[in-house]
């Protein structure tokens, strides 16, 4: 099984959100319907990156890793096309 890093975003709130799942389909699911509280307060996420894992240890590694830096900058430089 394979365990994904994610990074969502809402253009409403001009917000990303990290995480970690297991499920991709399932998890965006739930961040568009009530299903995660720090997510709740917009409807519109959309995915903006993946990176993949054997282990959900290491995805949630990585997760934290990426939050740790609290970097808009960061993220939006993971997402953006190279060239």
């Amino acid at each position: 099984m394979n365990y994904y890093l994610y990074i969502i975003y809402s253009a409403s709130l001009d917000q990303y959100y990290v995480g970690s799942s297991a499920n991709l389909e399932d998890r965006l699911f739930r961040h568009n319907n009530s299903g995660s509280k720090a997510t709740k307060k917009a409807k519109d996420w959309t995915l903006k990156y993946t990176e993949t894992f054997a282990t959900r240890a290491q995805a949630v590694r990585r997760e934290q890793e990426i939050k740790k830096k609290k970097s808009r900058k960061y993220i939006e430089s993971l997402i953006s096309p190279v060239g």
